[in-house]
């Protein structure tokens, strides 16, 4: 691709925007991305949850399920035992949802395998 016509016609293109979408609003909440939590969710401290493998495939099916946490009613990151950050859920009155993209948890499931 060295010198090729891509490139030149690349570098003709002004560059508007640089980096990454970090966060949007939600209804009354911040959401965080997913590339962001992705990214940058193994260094949080709070509002993480950390689930097993029965756990994974029930959020797999889609389902929300029942767990009981110290957390306010929000985002949270979701993350495997061995510490994989998976994405995020939304947790609230005692269930976690899944928000995770489709095409995230094949991803992960690849790389996990």
């Amino acid at each position: 691709m060295k010198n090729g016509p891509q490139v030149s016609n690349a570098a003709q293109l002004k560059v508007s925007r640089v980096g990454m979408k970090a966060f949007q609003m939600v209804g009354a909440y911040v959401k965080p991305t997913t590339r962001l939590v992705q990214a940058f969710g193994h260094a949080a401290m709070r509002a993480r949850i950390v689930l097993d493998e029965v756990q994974l495939h029930r959020l797999l099916g889609n389902e929300d399920f029942p767990m009981e946490l110290d957390l306010e009613k929000g985002y949270v990151i979701i993350s495997l035992e061995n510490d994989m950050i998976l994405g995020l859920g939304f947790y609230g009155h005692g269930r976690l949802k899944s928000q995770i993209p489709r095409k995230e948890f094949r991803k992960t499931m690849i790389r996990a395998s």
